[in-house]
């Protein structure tokens, strides 16, 4: 049966996961890879290798994950498949014990691995035979000077490589008996957002990543004999910053070839995953987020890793107060970290992110209301955090040391905290159930220093509009419901250099 499994999952058809049914209380969005060149535009340098899981089973089951590739997206996507047979085939039912549920997801991530490593056995087996009739590294040696047989050894030793190189990090939660369960291996992340009654917001982080400066994982391979100094002061282990991987054969059987590894007593780099759960869901009310490393890193390079919780979430609430479609709020938080890294980049302030990673994030609300379509704004609260969102313009004469943007000044209604106790600094609310889905003013403020002010809440940057859609004039358009003329007064002021703006930015 496992092989039968193992050969439908090679296949290059169809994935017969196609079929399973997809979870409709969530949504995911992604974005490629991109590299900055100096004029700031972006180019993407290899194809998407994330991939991501949202099922729903038999028994009350859902299982959501995100699988985060390197060199290739073949572990990422076979792991995907593996997980889904071996969690949603009738293994699990609502009679488990929290036991049950992690010895069950430990076995299924060893399956996987094992699995993974058998369809490439052939070509590591050649691989090997063939090594040996390569010659000697010599610079002054072309592949052009080489006999045509050992040509053919070249380019059939890089077709292997290819076929057998990559690996993966994943984290998977599983939603059994409406109790939450987390398995990760390596560095993406998993987000518990809890909205009370009262507004009060709360942000737990389940678990922590198996990276580089991770304590306990420092801990784990000091002793297997690896030196952890070293490996925290290098940071990355293959190229990697994960201690934890699904695949990756160069870790998994020559780590004594890798100098960091080299004198581990046994393998380093393993593929067990880190059980957290049960969470019990009843009654809670909030979103549940997983998010690719590539995600966390590059708003991690945007604005620091201090409030990457915060900020992530205080993004899925504002975009799923406004969106009517999970996938719509996914997409649209992606799009507003990609816009964050970019514009970081372009304004000088962190020169070093000239490039992202493959983005995704799943979002999985829990009792949590969308917005109700309506897009008339309101007003907001007397305090609340002012969220920058860039403006999309381009003004290449342009050689102020400041930009302005239009921020998000979403209500206050609550605090934000990482776990329970910790007070937060993100004066950021999420809507409570009943509630009205709450809308953004906009403000002109400076990119290069956060506010968290409050608005006027006077309301003046709003045209009032009624209930039913505005009726477009003779020449096709409608009144806008937004004043923009107190931004375009404070650009022409930021760029004028003391001449008229007249016929510059604005409406004309």
């Amino acid at each position: 049966m496992a092989a039968h499994r193992r050969t439908l999952m090679q296949s290059q058809h169809q994935s017969w996961t196609d079929d399973l049914p997809l979870c409709q209380m969530c949504g995911v969005g992604t974005a490629p890879n991109c590299v900055y060149g100096p004029d700031g535009k972006g180019t993407q340098s290899h194809p998407m290798e994330d991939g991501h899981l949202r099922l729903r089973g038999e028994d009350g089951c859902f299982l959501y994950g995100v699988f985060n590739g390197y060199d290739g997206s073949r572990v990422a996507n076979f792991a995907a498949q593996c997980l889904t047979a071996e969690l949603l085939l009738g293994q699990l039912n609502s009679s488990h014990t929290d036991g049950d549920v992690r010895r069950i997801l430990t076995q299924a991530f060893d399956v996987v691995e094992k699995s993974y490593f058998e369809t490439i056995d052939d070509a590591l087996a050649e691989k090997a035979h063939l090594s040996p009739y390569t010659l000697p590294h010599n610079e002054n040696v072309g592949f052009h000077q080489l006999t045509p047989q050992s040509q053919k050894v070249q380019e059939r030793l890089k077709e292997l490589e290819q076929e057998v190189s990559g690996g993966a990090t994943a984290v998977v939660a599983l939603i059994l008996n409406n109790k939450l369960y987390v398995a990760n291996v390596g560095t993406n992340r998993v987000l518990l957002c809890k909205s009370s009654s009262d507004g009060q917001n709360q942000v737990q982080q389940i678990g922590r990543p198996h990276s580089t400066d991770n304590e306990e994982e420092l801990q784990r391979l000091a002793a297997l004999g690896v030196d952890s100094a070293r490996v925290r002061q290098v940071g990355q282990i293959a190229g990697q910053s994960s201690t934890r991987r699904l695949g990756d054969y160069r870790v998994k059987f020559n780590y004594n070839e890798i100098e960091l590894l080299s004198s581990a007593k046994t393998k380093p780099i393993i593929s067990e995953p880190e059980i957290h759960g049960s969470h019990s869901l009843d009654g809670l009310t909030g979103f549940l987020l997983l998010m690719s490393e590539g995600l966390i890193n590059a708003l991690e390079s945007a604005h620091g890793p201090e409030q990457v919780n915060q900020e992530i979430v205080a993004m899925v609430a504002a975009e799923l107060a406004q969106q009517t479609s999970l996938e719509a709020a996914a997409q649209s938080v992606v799009e507003r970290v990609k816009r964050l890294h970019h514009d970081a980049y372009v304004s000088g302030r962190q020169r070093e992110a000239y490039r992202h990673e493959d983005m995704t994030i799943l979002i999985r609300t829990l009792n949590y209301p969308l917005a109700d379509g309506a897009l008339t704004p309101t007003f907001p609260a007397p305090s609340g955090r002012i969220y920058p969102v860039s403006v999309p313009y381009s003004n290449s004469q342009s050689t102020s040391k400041t930009s302005v943007t239009l921020s998000l000044v979403m209500p206050s209604q609550g605090t934000l905290t990482n776990g329970t106790s910790t007070a937060s600094t993100l004066e950021e609310g999420t809507p409570t159930p009943g509630s009205q889905s709450p809308t953004a003013t906009l403000q002109s403020t400076n990119t290069q220093t956060q506010s968290s002010s409050s608005s006027s809440g006077d309301g003046s940057l709003f045209r009032q509009r009624g209930s039913q859609a505005a009726q477009p004039d003779e020449t096709g358009r409608v009144p806008p419901y937004v004043d923009f003329s107190q931004f375009y007064r404070l650009w022409g002021n930021e760029h004028s250099d003391g001449q008229s703006t007249q016929g510059g930015l604005g409406p004309q």
